[in-house]
């Protein structure tokens, strides 16, 4: 286990024996069955004496009918997750449920999309929308991610790095768990003192992913999310074709992947602003991969874009990227995470050139795009700039979603043209 710069604590595993699982009972408080994969406290019964959080379970309706399995914990809003409906034998052999599970999923990503064509980096597990609610496995060049949002998918961490292993060969696993996912499922991952020996190189180290020809430094499971934003892969295609020419401002750069493909696609100028020191000293060291030449800065993109209204007319960037970090952890935040978005976004909108074009993300899931639409117009009024909608953006196809679950349409972004 690790610490890593978000906080999060990161472990390797090695492969374990197959487990064979005893599936609890656990009882629906109506016949109405839910239209996605999660299951409310509210809408189950008590369950049976002994259900261990973090189970397996087999859910009935009211009426005794059999609904589907899932993992249940009793210390979650989301009670039970459902992984699979109306086969009793479905999860009778974990092992055997993840390997159809995961083989699908790489095999959309590696048959259909091809994406190995392009990168060596894509997420081969998304949540819900590969039927998998509360697991993320990102492939980062060399390495691979597991992110835990379920203690059910956690207490199978030896069970899915068996199957990884199998899927890719060699490649270490890094199992990571999210502070806010382990508030919200009511666990603390144990501590084992650094890395069990999957990583050839030890915990911690950085690798080298290629994304459509570029290369650049990460250090899988650290920092914000996995590690990589391999959602934003094909809008940094899209910002990158609008770059050629103009004076380009990354707010919020991360890795440095828009300004690196920017920059690479003929922009007059490129800056680059993130917070995190960490991840910006790899951004550099990506640029200089990259024979790129990106102006990085350690500094809040608030005080930034202030400064560039208090400078004047002079040198303002013609095509801005917005895309920090979730700023709405849930819908009791919702309101305040509101503002900063609208602040931050009616700030880069007054600090534009005329006829410049803004590029600008949420990554919150409860925050629906009607709402962050909505945000951006009154963003637009209070800097007194006239704004035309001409693409809303979204996560790479290999975040698939499901058409039942709006939460899995957690990215939404928005290509503004200014007047």
């Amino acid at each position: 286990m690790r610490e890593d710069g978000s906080g999060a604590r990161s472990r390797l595993y090695d492969g374990a024996p197959s487990m064979r699982a005893v599936l609890p009972r656990i009882q629906l408080a109506t016949d109405r069955l839910p239209s996605g994969p999660w299951i409310f406290a509210r809408q189950v019964r008590p369950p049976e004496v002994g259900t261990e959080d973090g189970s397996l379970v087999e859910v009935f309706d009211a009426s005794e009918r059999f609904v589907g399995q899932g993992l249940y914990n009793s210390a979650s809003d989301i009670r039970v997750r459902l992984l699979s409906r109306g086969r009793r034998s479905e999860l009778e052999r974990p092992r055997a449920f993840l390997q159809r599970r995961l083989a699908a999923a790489n095999r959309l990503r590696t048959k259909v999309l091809r994406l190995p064509l392009a990168t060596d980096a894509y997420r081969v597990a998304h949540a819900e929308g590969d039927d998998l609610s509360g697991l993320v496995v990102d492939k980062l060049g060399p390495a691979l991610v597991v992110e835990y949002h379920a203690l059910g998918f956690w207490r199978l961490r030896e069970e899915l790095a068996w199957v990884l292993g199998e899927l890719y060969p060699g490649l270490p696993v890094v199992h990571r768990v999210p502070p806010s996912a382990a508030r919200a499922e009511g666990f603390e991952p144990p501590d084992a003192g650094g890395a069990s020996g999957t990583d050839p190189d030890g915990a911690g180290d950085e690798v080298v992913l290629v994304e459509h020809g570029l290369e650049f430094c990460v250090v899988p499971g650290a920092g914000h999310k996995t590690g990589w934003f391999c959602d934003q892969r094909d809008n940094r295609q899209r910002v990158a074709a609008l770059a050629a020419g103009r004076r380009v401002l990354d707010l919020c750069c991360n890795a440095g992947a828009f300004g690196l493909f920017a920059a690479r696609a003929g922009a007059r100028s490129v800056h680059a602003v993130d917070l995190d020191e960490k991840v910006l000293e790899r951004a550099v060291r990506s640029a200089r991969r990259n024979r790129l030449a990106v102006e990085f800065r350690h500094a809040d993109a608030f005080d930034v874009l202030r400064e560039l209204r208090a400078g004047g007319a002079e040198g303002r960037p013609e095509l801005v990227v917005v895309d920090p970090h979730k700023l709405v952890r849930g819908r009791a935040q919702l309101e305040q995470g509101l503002r900063r978005y609208s602040d931050l976004n009616a700030l880069a909108l007054e600090v534009a050139a005329p006829g410049a074009l803004v590029a600008t993300f949420s990554c919150s899931g409860a925050l629906d795009l009607p709402r962050f639409l909505g945000m951006l117009f009154q963003a637009a009024r209070r800097a007194e700039r006239g704004v035309r909608l001409l693409e809303i953006l979204g996560a790479a196809p290999d975040h698939p979603q499901r058409p039942d679950f709006p939460g899995s349409r957690y990215l939404k972004g928005a290509l503004l043209a200014l007047d």
